[in-house]
């Protein structure tokens, strides 16, 4: 199925959408913030997006360049020819112009196509041009097969939208294989990564920046927040698959700063940050994140909400999509021998044992935002401390890795079938096989964990492996030395085929360009393989 056709009327709108891009060349300024006294129609240059897409129901995002209500027509094909309209909100200053619109009573297993519309609040008669996308929805019958990407860590490390590269050339590639849906495996930005015009090479060259305002020191204000989630969408590339690809999206460490937890107080040594309460820095990065994805669990501006989620997408697959900043505790060296709270909370892990449980889905992918074997330091002086789950200690488990083992063991005992674990996070491909004989915890089936990444930051080498879930790593594609940039390749991303007849899951790993590297096939109603 990695050769899937596109889908009747797929081209003419993908060639739709790169002119309808080209249209929309953005102007210098467009990184910042709208101003109100602009003359002529309302525009939406950030391009349109969908997301948390089910059987019957979706979401659309938009941002305007003023104040201006949101309206959605949608399709079932391309010539628009009696559509269906749906009036969203007035997007204004308290969003960032930002809105989302969800369609609902839709047909299962359909290309939907949508185009937005921002209408003059005082004069509805003036719209903007229509911005055209699409999306397919949930199928309901098993022998339709599913397929979608993953990967993470985009602009990384100061490496960003390099013009002169063809920016986020990535995207391109992903859009050509004709996903259902990518799932965006965090650090959608770098908060707190500035991005300055020009960065040096290995061998003397120059790479160059697309640069903004708000990307030109550490986000701590809510409006800096805001300006790293605009400045992606600078991208042509990106804007042209959001308009393509519904996205199912997480976050990490970035989306704030690097390796967060709360409570924790930003070090006066840090120069950076005259805010130091990561609890408030995280809550302006989380309204940002919710005001620029459209994510069905959260409300801009709402005080109540969370990433975590599970999404149907029909008989063969649900996907678990996991929060392991929000709730974890703070990093240490994670040895002690009791850890209620661990990396997911206990309310998030009671949660996932119980939707796992209900699942009735051939296939469960476990959507984690941080790796389980793979060692990932938090660069403490003196007494390491650890980031993720894996703390190099090979023994019994200990810390997080007590919240996993209670995880594994509750799937094990539970015959719970068909768990998938995806993640990014460590800038590099690999693929871990977890097997009880090689452990030193025992009371678990075996199961695989897949890595990708990164979309467009530095690559690393890879993560050394703790022995407590005895993982062997059967393939990986690291750089030997620390942050090569894109431009030396290291880049990547994830694809998961599930056959509609056979109900086999193939993962393959693929470069920037779509070239596969590794390929792997699990067989369906398994409790471990």
């Amino acid at each position: 199925m990695s050769d899937r056709p596109l889908l009747p009327g797929r081209r003419s709108v993908l060639r739709g959408s790169v002119a309808a891009s080209a249209a929309l060349t953005l102007p210098a300024g467009l990184g910042a913030a709208p101003a109100f006294a602009l003359s002529g129609r309302p525009r939406a240059e950030w391009g349109v997006q969908s997301g948390d897409v089910t059987a019957d129901s979706a979401l659309v995002w938009v941002r305007s360049d003023r104040p201006a209500r949101m309206i959605v027509e949608t399709s079932a094909t391309e010539s628009f020819r009696n559509p269906r309209r749906w009036h969203g909100p007035l997007l204004g200053p308290g969003t960032d112009f930002t809105g989302t619109t969800r369609l609902r009573g839709l047909p299962p297993g359909r290309q939907v196509h949508y185009r937005v519309l921002l209408a003059d609040p005082d004069d509805p008669r003036r719209t903007s041009e229509p911005v055209p996308g699409m999306f397919r929805t949930v199928p309901v019958r098993r022998g339709d097969g599913v397929r979608f990407l993953w990967s993470g860590d985009l602009a990384g490390q100061g490496w960003g939208i390099n013009p002169g590269l063809g920016g986020y050339r990535i995207f391109d590639a992903m859009a050509r294989l004709d996903p259902d849906f990518f799932l965006f495996s965090g650090d959608t930005v770098y908060a707190d990564g500035p991005i300055a015009p020009t960065a040096a090479l290995p061998g003397g060259g120059i790479w160059r920046n697309v640069t903004t305002e708000e990307k030109a020191k550490v986000a701590e204000t809510l409006a800096e927040y805001r300006g790293n989630f605009r400045y992606n969408l600078l991208d042509d590339n990106l804007r042209r698959f959001n308009a393509q690809v519904p996205t199912i999206v997480q976050w990490d460490d970035h989306e704030v700063r690097n390796n967060w937890y709360p409570g924790q107080v930003v070090a006066d040594t840090d120069t950076r940050y005259t805010e130091k309460s990561v609890d408030v820095l995280a809550a302006r990065a989380q309204r940002a994140f919710s005001e620029y994805f459209p994510v069905s669990t959260l409300r801009p501006g709402a005080r109540e909400g969370r990433v975590y989620r599970v999404l149907r997408q029909g008989p063969l697959l649900d996907v678990f999509v996991l929060d392991m900043r929000t709730y974890r505790n703070a990093n240490s060296p994670d040895d002690q021998a009791v850890d209620p709270q661990g990396i997911l909370g206990r309310e998030q892990l009671e949660w996932l044992k119980r939707e796992l449980a209900r699942s009735r889905a051939v296939w469960k992918v476990i959507a984690a935002d941080m790796p389980i074997g793979l060692v990932v330091p938090d660069g403490q002086e003196g007494r390491p401390h650890f980031e993720a789950i894996a703390q190099g200690d090979p023994g019994a488990p200990l810390g997080r890795e007590l919240q996993i083992a209670e995880l594994l063991r509750f799937v094990k005992h539970r015959r719970i079938t068909g768990t998938v674990w995806l993640t990014a996070d460590v800038h590099h491909t690999s693929a871990q096989h977890y097997q009880p004989s090689r452990a030193a915890f025992t009371d678990f089936e075996p199961f695989w964990e897949f890595v990708s990444g990164p979309l467009n930051a530095g690559a690393f080498p890879a993560s050394a492996l703790d022995g407590t879930f005895g993982p062997q790593r059967v393939f990986v594609k690291a750089p030997s030395v620390g942050n090569v940039s894109p431009a030396g390749g290291y880049q990547f991303f994830g694809e998961v085929d599930i056959d509609g007849d056979s109900a086999e899951l193939t993962v393959r790993l693929r470069e920037q360009d779509g070239t596969v590297l590794f390929t792997q096939v699990l067989q369906p109603g398994r409790v471990g393989q």
